[in-house]
C-alpha cells in the first residue's frame, strides 16, 4: 500500500525534473540584464513611446511649414451657353433712336488658370511657434525616457518574482529529499517490526503535502514567466530559463543613504518642467491674437475668352496674362474677449500642472524615505531570517538523530521539519522584499537604467 503511495508522487517529481531539464535545453537563458535590454526594445509601451518621439518631429515640421511660402494653382473652365445681357439706353442706338437696346456681354467659353503665393510676413503666433518646437522635441525625448523607466521597474520586479518563486522550488525539493530520508528510515523500521504503521502514514501525508506544494510553484512559476515574457514583448510561447538562484545570490553592502535626494532630477520632474514649457508658449500663442498679422500676396493668372471651345485653340485676341502683388494687414480690434477666456483658461492649466509637480515631488519624497526604512528594515530581516534557516536546520539534525535513536516522537521530528520549511520560506520572501525595495531606492535615485549595464 505505501509502495503504491509514493509511487506517483515520486513518478511525478521525475517528470517534473525532466520536464525543467528539457526546458533549461531548450529554453533562452534570460539574466535581468538581457531581461531589461529586450524589454526596451521590444516592449509595446517602449515601441509606442520611440514612436511619440519620432511624431514629435512632424509636428515641429508642420508649425514650421507656417513660416514658409504657401503657393497653390488653380484652374478654371466655364461655358456659357446663355450669356448674361445688359439693357443700353436708346440714345445709344443708332437705328433705333430712343429704343432701349439687350446687349449680350461676354463670350461663351471663359478659361482661367493661375498660380498664388502668400507669405507670412508678421504672425507672432507663427513665431512663438517655432520657439516651442525645439522644446516639444525635449518633452517626448524625456517622455520616452520616462516610458523606459517604468518599463525597467515593472521588468525587474517580475524577474526577481520569478527568481523567488524558483527559490522556493529549490527549497521544497530539499525538504522532499530530506523527508524521503525519513521515510526510507521508517518504513524500514516499520518492516522490521520497530516501527508504527501511523507513523508511515504521516510521513506519507508530508510527503504528499510537499510534492502537491512543489506543483503549485510550477504553476506559479509558469504563470510568472509568462508575465516577465509579456512585459518584456517577448512571445509568451516562446521557453526562456532564468538564471539559477544560486547566480543571484543577495549580497547585502552597505548602502549610499543620504538624508534627502534632489527630486528636480527625477525624469518625472523634468518630464512635467517641459510640459510647463510648452503651455507657456500654449499661453503665449494665444496672446499673439492681440497682435496685427502682414502677409505678402502674390498671384499671376492666364485667361481666355472666346466663343469656342478655348483649349488646344492656339493664343488668341481674347487671351491675356492676369498679375497683382499686395500686402495684407489684419489688426484685431475686438472679438468678445474671446482671447482674454482662453488665457485665463491657460492659466488654470498652468496652475494645475504646477499642483500637479508639487504633488509628483512629495510623491518622490516619500518614496525614498519608505525606499530607505524598508531596504534597512529588510537587511536586518535577511540576517535574522539566515540565522533562523539555520538554527532550524541544526534542530531538525538533532531532531533526526534522536529520533533515531528512539529519543524523540515523530512529530517532533515533522515539527522540526515544518519548522525548515517556514524558515526557508521566510528567508525567500525576505529576499524578494528586499530586492522591491532596492529597486524602489534606485528609482527614487533617478538611477534604474544602472540595472541594464
Amino acid at each position: 500500500m505505501f509502495k503504491k503511495n509514493l509511487k506517483p508522487l515520486w513518478l511525478s517529481l521525475v517528470m517534473s525534473i525532466v520536464t525543467g531539464s528539457v526546458m533549461a535545453q531548450t529554453g533562452e537563458a534570460l539574466t535581468l540584464k538581457e531581461a531589461l535590454n529586450y524589454a526596451v526594445q521590444h516592449y509595446t509601451d517602449a515601441r509606442k513611446a520611440r514612436l511619440d518621439l519620432e511624431n514629435a518631429q512632424y509636428k515641429i515640421d508642420e508649425v514650421r511649414s507656417r513660416a514658409l511660402p504657401q503657393i497653390s494653382g488653380s484652374g478654371q473652365l466655364n461655358y456659357n451657353p446663355l450669356l448674361q445681357q445688359s439693357v443700353l439706353p436708346g440714345a445709344l442706338n443708332p437705328s433705333n433712336p430712343g429704343q432701349d437696346m439687350l446687349i449680350a456681354f461676354g463670350q461663351k467659353w471663359n478659361a482661367n488658370v493661375g498660380v498664388n503665393l502668400t507669405q507670412n510676413l508678421f504672425d507672432q503666433s507663427v513665431f512663438t511657434g517655432l520657439k516651442a518646437a525645439k522644446t516639444t522635441k525635449e518633452f517626448y525625448t524625456l517622455n520616452n525616457q520616462l516610458t523606459e523607466e517604468q518599463v525597467l521597474e515593472q521588468v525587474a520586479t517580475s524577474y526577481y518574482q520569478v527568481f523567488v518563486q524558483r527559490q522556493q522550488i529549490a527549497n521544497v525539493d530539499s525538504n522532499i529529499s530530506t523527508t524521503q530520508k525519513a521515510y526510507n528510515i521508517i518504513k524500514g523500521q516499520f518492516e522490521s517490526g520497530l516501527g508504527k504503521q501511523i507513523d508511515v502514514d504521516r510521513v506519507t501525508v508530508q510527503l504528499s503535502n510537499l510534492q502537491s506544494q512543489r506543483q503549485q510553484l510550477l504553476n506559479a512559476v509558469t504563470q510568472y514567466e509568462n508575465q516577465l515574457k509579456f512585459y518584456i514583448g517577448m512571445p509568451v510561447t516562446q521557453p526562456v530559463v532564468i538564471e539559477d538562484p544560486e547566480q543571484l545570490d543577495i549580497a547585502v553592502f552597505q548602502l549610499d543613504l543620504p538624508d534627502s535626494l534632489n527630486a528636480n532630477n527625477r525624469t518625472e520632474i523634468r518630464v512635467l518642467n517641459k510640459q510647463e514649457e510648452l503651455l507657456e508658449y500654449q499661453k503665449k500663442s494665444i496672446v499673439a491674437e492681440y497682435y496685427p498679422t502682414l502677409s505678402l500676396t502674390s498671384n499671376y493668372s492666364y485667361q481666355s475668352l472666346s466663343n469656342r471651345f478655348p483649349i488646344g485653340a492656339g493664343r488668341n485676341g481674347n487671351s491675356f496674362d492676369v498679375a497683382a502683388i499686395g500686402l495684407n494687414l489684419k489688426i484685431p480690434i475686438f472679438n468678445g474677449h474671446a482671447t482674454k477666456a482662453r488665457i485665463n483658461q491657460a492659466n488654470v492649466e498652468l496652475k494645475r500642472l504646477r499642483e500637479d509637480r508639487t504633488k509628483t515631488k512629495n510623491s518622490i519624497d516619500l518614496s525614498y524615505e519608505n525606499a530607505k526604512t524598508q531596504i534597512k528594515n529588510n537587511i536586518i530581516i535577511l540576517n535574522n531570517q539566515k540565522i533562523n534557516v539555520e538554527l532550524a536546520q541544526k534542530v531538525l539534525d538533532n531532531t533526526r538523530s534522536n529520533y533515531q535513536l528512539g529519543l524523540a516522537p515523530l512529530t517532533d521530528l515533522l515539527d522540526a521539519q515544518n519548522a525548515l520549511s517556514e524558515a526557508q520560506n521566510n528567508h525567500v520572501a525576505a529576499m524578494l522584499n528586499y530586492r522591491v525595495a532596492e529597486i524602489q531606492l534606485i528609482k527614487s535615485k533617478g538611477m534604474l537604467k544602472t540595472l541594464m549595464n
